[in-house]
Parts: C-alpha cells; structure tokens; sequence
C-alpha cells in the first residue's frame, strides 16, 4: 500500500528538464515514475493516498555533502555573531550576554568575520576582558579555524604566557608579546579543552533543532562531521540513534569519521549497532591544512598580505602518510579538508601511492584554490570534490587580498572541475554558512553575492541544471548511494524536495526567497510549509 504524488511539475535530474507525470511510492522507495494513468492502473488497489503536490515542483531530496549537524544546531543555542558589523558590535553582544548568565558561566560565540566589519582588528583578549571579566569568553571566527578568548577563559584552561603550542597551532600575541586571546588551528583545543562537556540532553536538543531546520530549507539529508567534538564518539553516535530512531526525526545522517575518533569508533564495532537506513559511516576524516580567513590555508606561494606565511600544514608530510596507510588498513576512504593548493599537492600524492579501496570514493573537501595540474591529477584518480558554493559569496572580494595576482591558480573553479570529469557534491559546511541548497545554487549559478552585481569568477558559474546536481545526483554519488538516491526513479529512495517555484525557469534570484513547499524523508512527510508562511 502507497502513495501516489502528482499535481505539479516533478523533475527526475536524470537528465536536463527530464519529467515525470507522476510517482508512486511504498515502504520508502519509490516503485514507478512515469504516466498517471499508468501508474493507476498497475497499482490499482494499492493506491491508499494522493498527494497532490498543487503545482509545486518536485527534485530529489536535497542533500548537504558537507556540514556539522550537531554544530548547526548549536547555533540555535549559542551566541550567534555573523551579523555583526562591527568589533564594537561583537563586543556589544558579550556584555549584554554577561546580564543573562551566571558570573563563571561560559559565554559561548560564533560567526564573528572581521572582513565584513567596518573596522578589521579583532577581538582581542583585553577588550574581552572589559565587557566579561567574570565570564569564560570564547568566540569562534566564522571559518572555526581561529578563536578568540578572554584571561577568565584562558585561565579556566590553565594557560600561563608560554604554553606548549601544539604542532599546527598558531598563538596570537600583543606588540608587547603577550597572550592576545586569538588561537588558530590546533592551539584552540588548549582552550576548548577546559570548556565544560556537553550533555547527552544538550546533543539531543541540538541535533532536532538541526534536522528540523534543515528540513524547512528542503534538505533530507546530510554528510557530516560531528564524532570527535563532544567528548566521546559513543555517546555522539548514541545522540544521532536516539532522534533519528527513538524520537522519529526521519533524516539521512553520512557520518564521516574524524581520525581522532577512529580508535573509539573502531572499539564501538564501527557504530554498526545504530546503523540504519537513516545512519551510516563513510570516510576517515582528516584537516590538512586551516582557512583562508586566518591565513592558515597552505599556499604553493606566500601570502600577498602577510608575506611571512604560506600557511599553516596541520600534519607533518610524515603524519599524514601514516593517517592514510591507517585509513586502508581499516578499508576506509580519505576525506580530507584541503583549502589551499599545496594542502592538495601533500594529499594527491598520497592517494595515487596508497589507491583507495573497491567500492570507496575519496573526497577532497573545499578545494577552493587549484592549479591546472592538480585538476588533471584529480581526473586520474577516483575522488570527489565537496564544494560549498556559498563560500564564493562570502570569501570575495577579500579573498583577493590574500592571494594577490591570481596566475597559475583556479578559485573556486566548480565549472573546470565539473568539465574534467570530476564529481562534485554540494554542502554548505554549515554552520560555517548558511544551510540552505537554495542559497548554495544562487551562488554556483550567478557567482554573486545577493543584491549585487558583481561577477566572481565568470567561466566558472555553473548552469542551474549541474548545480541542482550537486546537491541531488552529486550527493548520493560522494556516498557511494548513485544506485538508490539522487534521482527520482524505481528503485531509488523516496526523498523529495518540492519547491512552491520552477527555478529553472523565471529569475534565478526566486532562489533567495522561502521556496520549500514540503520536505518528504523515507516517504514521509517532514516538512509542511503553511499558507500563512509565504
């Protein structure tokens, strides 16, 4: 017994502007696509519900390639600065915290962008100190590869002036050479550390929050990174079982596996008790290299703004050959966070000498700056590119600063990845950015951010076609799942976004208005949009 979907325009993206009359699923899968009246008649006494979809448009559900769930849905619960456009702003909000905690309580902060603020110094250690000097400050750039902290923090993490940095970390110091607060790449965790652990309760609450916006913005799944965070891979694992299970929240959760979790995960019989339709495990993840924002991304060439850097390597050569060969011992693939093009170059040689397993796929995760030859080394090797769209509408044109004269180098070059062969899926690496696939299509279609008019990177848009497919066919293939989601089609998961507009048709800048109509995971319904929210 099942469900017959008809009424609008219902877009399989097996090929461009392919459709479909009508869909009838049963038990979460989809068992025909094609006539209505066809369908009527082989499932005739079958057909126990219509869902009329009045004239919406349905896709294959929306998946996020690359996100931290469980730290998207922290943003409802912390202090959220990516709005701010000022230092004065940001230090502002954190005083006004200080009136609704108890003295001693962690204030607890993210998104903060000093390239968007009107002035670019940071918050620095003591300006945090005058507006909490009771409180444990800790704000996290929005990239969460830098952090900025009080005295009260840093000493609540037993930090004198001279710690032991830990390899790949990078302490921010005054002219006089004091401890400024700002912490970048590996040396946060000596201040994350002293953070008191998150409850089994606090993760619960954040991951419904998370699944249930996502839903709202079309999404019925996700890959993310969330097991080595919050103190125990276990009790991360438990937290997904009990809302994706026990409290029904119908969602696709990917879980890559950080290395610094591999230990726990492995003596946790690889999570294989929580598996289920809706939970897997997919790729050994690893960061080779920080951010752009922080200048800690790894550069062929110094910085054009800071020509004492190229960057920071977060493993040594040595360190990241011994993850690999740990990644293939265990069959597992490499999914590896690499922004700059010699974070690449470490990666790529490691993975032609140790090839990835039968039936994995290796991910290269941003790669938003590239040379020609690496992308002709990627066409050679089985790996996926999980690009995040949006990063082209926040990073420029500041980005420019960075990279100075931009020869011999390919930014954000999603059209030249896509025209060498080479799949990519699309995420938002939210909460980094915004989660919505919608805003993530504007971005790869125009290459502007909203409101304005100018073009980042013209040969590299994509057509609305290929940037649908990312989120859609591009999603399910970075998993290894082409066989059974991404399309509409017999066989295939019964996971539908349905948008109350045709955005293959009319101004792409509909995209940047509420367009999810209704969100349907294993064949239910999720997500309602009602009358009174258009």
């Amino acid at each position: 017994m099942g469900t017959l979907w008809m009424g609008g325009t219902i877009y399989t993206m097996k090929e461009e502007l392919h459709t479909v009359e009508a869909v009838y699923t049963a038990d979460g899968v989809i068992l025909g696509a094609g006539c209505m009246s066809e369908l009527r008649r082989q499932y005739e006494g079958q057909i126990v519900r219509i869902e009329d979809l009045q004239g919406g448009v349905m896709f294959p559900g929306f998946v996020d390639s690359h996100m931290h769930l469980i730290g998207h849905g922290e943003t409802f619960l912390r202090l959220q600065l990516n709005d701010c456009r000022s230092r004065e702003e940001v230090l502002e909000r954190v005083r006004a915290q200080t009136a609704l905690l108890p003295q001693g309580m962690w204030i607890i902060g993210e998104g903060w962008n000093e390239n968007e603020w009107s002035d670019s110094g940071l918050p620095e250690r003591e300006l945090l100190d005058q507006v909490a000097p009771e409180h444990p400050v800790l704000l996290w750039r929005v990239c969460r590869h830098m952090l900025a902290v009080n005295s009260a923090a840093l000493d609540a993490a037993g930090m004198d002036e001279h710690p032991l940095i830990p390899e790949g970390g990078v302490l921010g110091r005054s002219a006089s050479g004091k401890l400024n607060g700002i912490l970048k790449e590996q040396a946060q965790q000596l201040v994350l550390a002293a953070i008191p652990g998150a409850t089994d309760e606090y993760l619960a609450t954040a991951l419904e929050a998370a699944i249930e916006d996502c839903w709202s913005k079309g999404l019925t799944g996700c890959h993310t990174e969330d097991l080595s965070y919050y103190g125990s891979c276990a009790r991360t694992i438990r937290a997904f079982h009990q809302v994706l299970h026990a409290r029904q929240r119908p969602f696709r959760a990917h879980l890559l596996v950080h290395h610094l979790a591999l230990d726990e995960w492995l003596m946790e019989h690889k999570g294989q008790a929580s598996e289920s339709p809706l939970l897997e495990f997919g790729a050994m993840k690893l960061f080779v290299d920080g951010a752009l924002g922080g200048r800690t991304a790894l550069l062929s060439r110094l910085y054009a703004d800071d020509p004492t850097t190229r960057g920071v390597a977060v493993h040594t050569d040595e360190e990241l050959e011994q993850l690999v060969i740990r990644a293939r011992k265990w069959g597992l693939a490499v999914a590896f966070h690499a922004i700059g093009d010699e974070a690449a170059v470490k990666m790529l040689r490691l993975l032609k000498k140790y090839p990835c397993p039968e039936g994995k796929r290796d991910r290269l995760i941003h790669g938003q700056i590239l040379r020609p030859e690496l992308i002709e080394q990627m066409s050679d090797i089985p790996i996926i590119t999980d690009i995040q769209p949006s990063f082209v509408t926040s990073d420029f044109p500041w980005v420019m600063q960075r990279i100075g004269d931009p020869e011999g180098l390919l930014l954000y070059a999603w059209h030249t990845l896509a025209a060498r062969g080479i799949a990519c899926a699309g995420g938002s690496d939210a909460p980094i950015e915004r989660v919505s696939p919608l805003l993530g299509i504007h971005a790869a279609v125009t290459r502007t951010q909203p409101g304005q008019t100018a073009v980042y990177g013209e040969k590299e848009k994509l057509t609305m076609y290929e940037a649908i497919s990312l989120y859609t066919k591009g999603s399910a293939y970075a998993a290894c799942h082409e066989g059974k989601r991404g399309l509409i089609e017999a066989g295939h998961a019964a996971d539908f976004t349905i948008l109350r507009q045709d955005p293959f048709y009319g101004e792409t800048d509909m995209l940047l208005e509420d367009l999810v109509q209704m969100t349907v995971v294993n064949d239910q319904v999720v997500y309602r949009q009602s009358r009174s929210d258009r």
